[in-house]
């Protein structure tokens, strides 16, 4: 297994800055190394140097306001002040920064500058499809898309350390609360509703904890990019529209390693695990292709549902983690096009060929989805 040049690309023009966001461990240094080689890097992972910058935030300007070149700053929110300093020198010294971070709810919460609209925002998300050889959709149902566990030999085990060391120690830290069981308890239960429709009482009395309690657990999931909602589609013509968001952890691995599964090809644990990841490729195509489409889903108030819906009205996408679609895997779509709002469906499966049911619902090979999703012809 091999790892293939990142899709996310960054093309900053003369004198322009961005935050780069994203999870731990998805990438963000291994690119910055390997893509910025002549850039001045200040990383705030080393212990020296966040005790420099974190007594005096000045130093930055003191040290770089001659400088030329692009400086990264790694893990910027662990330094909050600092971002005063580098709003001076972009403005005075017309110095360019990129800014890497795993969470911008640390920035926010400490009413930190973030440059009013100075720098452009991206995000980096676990791997895709496109970027790896040899692509196992079996095993990364256990390992995931973070590029150190899809390549180790041992991913359970990198798993449990990620979720010991990261989503435990520092997401706690996030929500400053001391109740650790039932935050445990909290990311079990959302990893097993992941892709589910969010029922905030539900998960409350699971975990033990108040509704409001679990909403600001989910409010820093998705600040801290472990996690995002997926708004239902409202505008159809003739139906009542359900208004409850679908939730789901950032990468299919995390979410089987805490829901404990491990999902086999035919299982039923399988179709909901599959779903995910084709959510996880969509998630990266509007990450580096296009962020400004929207991701939504459909489902009326009878539970009709199509698991998503790409762009405002023109594609639908029913996932199926089957080998052979039948007639009766198309009556949601069907009802989605009496409806209106789209104009073509695909069904993404494990067929082999694809094949057209109808004059607008296609069964499409889940490889071949991705390739053409990724050659731009959903655009």
């Amino acid at each position: 297994m091999k790892i293939r040049k990142r899709l996310f690309e960054l093309n900053l023009p003369r004198g322009k800055s961005a935050f780069l966001w994203g999870p731990r461990k998805v990438g963000k240094t291994y690119w910055i190394s390997h893509t910025l080689s002549g850039a001045e890097i200040i990383d705030l992972l080393k212990t020296d140097t966040l005790a420099e910058y974190i007594s005096r935030p000045a130093l930055l300007r003191e040290r770089y306001q001659n400088h030329k070149g692009l400086i990264v700053i790694d893990e910027v929110q662990k330094i909050p002040p600092i971002l005063d300093e580098v709003h001076w020198l972009i403005e005075n010294k017309g110095l360019s920064f990129l800014l890497t971070g795993s969470s911008a709810r640390k920035v926010r919460r400490g009413h930190a500058n973030l440059l009013g609209g100075r720098a452009w925002r991206r995000t980096m998300t676990p791997l895709s499809y496109m970027e790896v050889t040899d692509f196992n959709l079996e095993r990364i149902m256990v390992s995931g898309l973070l590029a150190p566990h899809y390549l180790s030999t041992n991913p359970v085990e990198d798993l449990r350390s990620y979720i010991a060391d990261y989503l435990k120690e520092e997401v706690i830290a996030e929500a400053l609360t001391q109740n650790i069981p039932a935050f445990n308890e909290f990311l079990r239960v959302a990893a097993i509703t992941s892709s589910e429709l969010i029922n905030y009482v539900n998960i409350a009395r699971e975990a033990g904890v108040s509704h409001k309690v679990v909403r600001t657990y989910f409010d820093i999931l998705e600040d801290t990019y472990l996690g995002f909602r997926i708004p239902p589609w409202k505008k159809s013509r003739n139906r009542r529209m359900i208004a409850t968001e679908k939730f789901y952890l950032f990468d299919v691995g995390v979410a089987n390693y805490l829901a404990r599964r491990q999902p086999k090809i035919g299982s039923q644990e399988f179709g909901k695990a599959f779903e995910h990841y084709i959510l996880m490729e969509l998630k990266a195509y509007q990450s580096y292709r296009n962020p400004d489409i929207p991701i939504t889903f459909w489902r009326t108030s009878t539970g009709r549902e199509v698991d998503f819906i790409l762009g405002d009205k023109e594609l639908a996408i029913e996932i199926k983690g089957s080998s052979r679609i039948h007639e009766g895997d198309i009556g949601a779509l069907q009802a989605l096009l009496e409806d209106g709002p789209v104009k073509k469906c695909f069904i993404v499966c494990l067929e082999k060929q694809p094949r057209q049911l109808t004059k607008n619902i296609e069964a499409v090979p889940w490889q071949m989805f991705i390739e053409r999703l990724w050659d731009g012809e959903f655009e």
